[in-house]
């Protein structure tokens, strides 16, 4: 079904860090992100639920998808693909996101680590919470269903064939920031904000 650019063929893994104990927390098979999440989003569901029950619950999860979707863009328009001038921020630049661009099909890397994701999430719930306050915790569980959402789908454009219409559009869409043009088509599951912003890869030439 695909019809862009060709996905490359197995590549090599990148160094990212020279001690192996650090190197091994950027890994994380499909299996393990799948499990954990699985734990994960049924505890925040049951926790939302005893602090914070609410008819608005439906509403504000979907705040929390739509929320997500506009951070997966804006994360990787504009942190992911920051083009720095010193090389140690180059250096961040690239073990956060640049080492996917060289080494697309890894697939211990096509999914974010845990010793990212989960303290980040952490981070978002005390955030939001502080500002909201206990009805936040549903905002966060849309978000974090959304932002898992995001990453199977990532994970699915690189090592799965995704038939079907809509999973096919996705991969498309990806492919072309990756095989096309990097400045553009920087959403993976939300990609109606590149239509919005004006960053959508419209044909399979080159810009």
């Amino acid at each position: 079904m695909f019809n862009g650019m060709p996905e490359r063929g197995p590549s090599h893994r990148a160094r990212l860090f020279e001690a192996e104990w650090v190197e091994r927390f950027t890994f994380v098979s499909l299996r393990s992100f799948v499990l954990i999440w699985a734990l994960v989003i049924p505890a925040v569901a049951i926790t939302a639920w005893l602090v914070a029950p609410t008819w608005w619950a439906v509403p504000l999860a979907l705040v929390g998808v739509v929320g997500w979707t506009f951070t997966e863009y804006s994360l990787h328009r504009y942190l992911f693909h920051l083009e720095p001038r010193s090389d140690f921020l180059k250096r961040m630049v690239y073990v956060i996101h640049g080492n996917h661009h060289s080494h697309p099909n890894d697939p211990l890397r096509n999914l974010m680590p845990m010793i990212v994701s989960l303290p980040a999430s952490a981070l978002i719930w005390l955030g939001l919470t502080a500002l909201i306050g206990p009805e936040a915790v549903w905002i966060f569980l849309g978000f974090i269903v959304g932002y898992v959402a995001y990453d199977l789908v990532h994970f699915a454009c690189h090592q799965r064939p995704m038939k079907g219409r809509i999973a096919n559009a996705l991969k498309v869409h990806h492919m072309r920031h990756h095989h096309l043009k990097v400045e553009g088509n920087y959403a993976i599951t939300g990609i109606i904000w590149d239509r919005v912003f004006a960053t959508r890869i419209s044909s399979a030439r080159k810009a």
